[in-house]
């Protein structure tokens, strides 16, 4: 039966629209979710590194098994994975419950993702048309992180904290009934059926052993016996990762990839761009909605100018990376997001939204996407072209995980700051207040110490191709 491919994309990127969208839309439902659920002030991150360390981490498992079963069959499983997980996230009745749903909903969208941009390049020949399809996929996706603060906002006031789940279900529904009469079964490889499960699982363990002892280090002391032991742990297991991949016939993370400087430098700098994207979002909406008192629907359209800020700055990175070259792009964006960073920091509790958070949230979206666009092209630059989906996959899952990592750090000096001015006689929201500056600078820190990487990176003049490519995925 003959499709047409511009309906198989329409499917594709719906598919990637959900994955990205379920990223932002949870953000504003977070004071909900912890008041009803009775969630601690340290435990709510989970609900987002639950999601970012299984999808980061299963990233490039994801991927080897799309190439080797099949994208088409990968990719249902996935979407299969994502609706049911959500419908069990919306039904949680506890802490556990819901960050264990969110974990393997993480594990649907590392299925899925993936094996849907596998079959969208196979889809389209390289050329205009495949450009044309990245950037349709690429605004997508990006369009759902930015209705998804808007969509979040309508479903809890509306509904409840359980419809930012319960809303993907009926799409993935409608998505599997289409796959069938508009995504070809396309295959590409014939390689041995060879899955490096135990690497994918041992980097992923390591990862959130280190997240959770970093996390319960202001609960339980850094001197502890079980932050101590749980660091020690992922340590342990990421070496052990290490060990793997060194000696895997197929590894999911070729070592041989970080000798170039290129991909290694970026890689950081995308990781570091992820810490102060992530940790931006998380406290900022807790501060609008328990500081400010902004209703759910407020805080969504308040982060409405970032979005925008975002998609404009992608168009206006891809234009200027081709005229100035990719590390004067990724310089200004990591300086405006330091900027921007610092702006968000000085808010107050009576502030206005129009003088101490528009231009920051505004400054802060021209400057996350300036850093993500040259910095994957940069990235994937000094690689062989057949290695060149590994090396993206590799600094995809570095912001993943950089993201994850970054959140635990801010938040943890947040929430300890925060404890500190309790402590000391000040009120609740002076505390929220103060704490949320300081987990702003902390972010910003992140952004500095980007500001400083950048300069080491090369000076490039991308291709249309590879331009194309780079903008879908920052």
């Amino acid at each position: 039966m003959r499709r047409s491919p511009w309906a198989t994309l329409a499917v594709l990127a719906l598919a990637q629209f959900i994955v990205v969208l379920d990223v932002t839309i949870v953000n504003v439902a977070l004071p909900h979710i912890q008041a009803d659920l009775h969630f601690s002030a340290d435990s709510l991150q989970w609900v987002i590194n639950a999601y970012t360390l299984l999808f980061g981490g299963f990233l490039l498992l994801g991927g080897r098994m799309a190439d080797l079963l099949g994208p088409r069959r990968v990719f249902v499983a996935g979407l299969l994975l994502f609706g049911v997980t959500s419908l069990l996230a919306g039904l949680s009745n506890s802490p556990e419950f819901l960050i264990g749903a969110r974990a393997v909903q993480g594990l649907g969208g590392a299925l899925l993702s993936p094996a849907a941009l596998a079959i969208l390049t196979m889809t389209f020949a390289h050329g205009r048309e495949r450009n044309i399809a990245m950037g349709v996929w690429g605004g997508l996706a990006g369009l759902g992180g930015t209705l998804g603060v808007v969509a979040g906002g309508v479903l809890v006031d509306s509904l409840s904290w359980q419809w930012v789940f319960f809303v993907n279900v009926p799409i993935v529904l409608a998505l599997v009934a289409l796959i069938p009469v508009f995504v070809p079964d396309v295959r590409h490889s014939s390689g041995r059926r060879t899955f490096d499960t135990l690497g994918a699982v041992l980097g992923t363990a390591g990862l959130m052993a280190v997240v959770y002892g970093v996390v319960r280090s202001e609960p339980a002391g850094w001197g502890s016996a079980e932050v101590v032991g749980t660091l020690i742990a992922g340590v342990v297991l990421l070496a052990a990762f290490v060990v793997v991949e060194r000696r895997s016939a197929a590894p999911l993370v070729p070592m041989r990839l970080f000798r170039s400087r290129a991909l290694s430098v970026s890689g950081a700098s995308l990781a570091l761009n992820g810490a102060a994207f992530l940790s931006m979002f998380f406290l900022t909406a807790i501060y609008l909605q328990q500081v400010r008192g902004d209703s759910a629907l407020e805080a969504g359209v308040h982060f409405l100018p970032m979005g925008g800020a975002a998609i404009v700055g992608a168009i206006l990175a891809s234009q200027l990376v081709q005229r100035v070259g990719t590390r004067t792009v990724q310089l200004a964006g990591a300086v405006l997001s330091v900027t921007g960073l610092f702006w968000l920091s000085q808010a107050d509790a009576a502030g206005s939204y129009p003088s101490q958070l528009l231009p920051g949230l505004i400054i802060f979206g021209f400057g996350i996407i300036g850093v993500g666009v040259p910095g994957q092209i940069t990235a994937v630059s000094e690689v062989r072209p057949a290695e060149a989906g590994a090396a993206s996959g590799v600094v995809n899952a570095m912001y993943q995980v950089g993201g994850a990592l970054g959140l635990a750090i801010v938040t943890t000096l947040s929430i300890s700051h925060t404890t500190h001015e309790l402590t000391h006689g000040a009120t609740q929201l002076q505390a929220l207040q103060s704490g949320f500056q300081r987990g702003l600078l902390a972010a910003a820190a992140f952004a500095v110490a980007n500001v400083l990487l950048t300069l080491a990176t090369p000076q490039l003049q991308p291709t249309s191709e590879q331009l194309a490519e780079a903008t879908a995925a920052a």
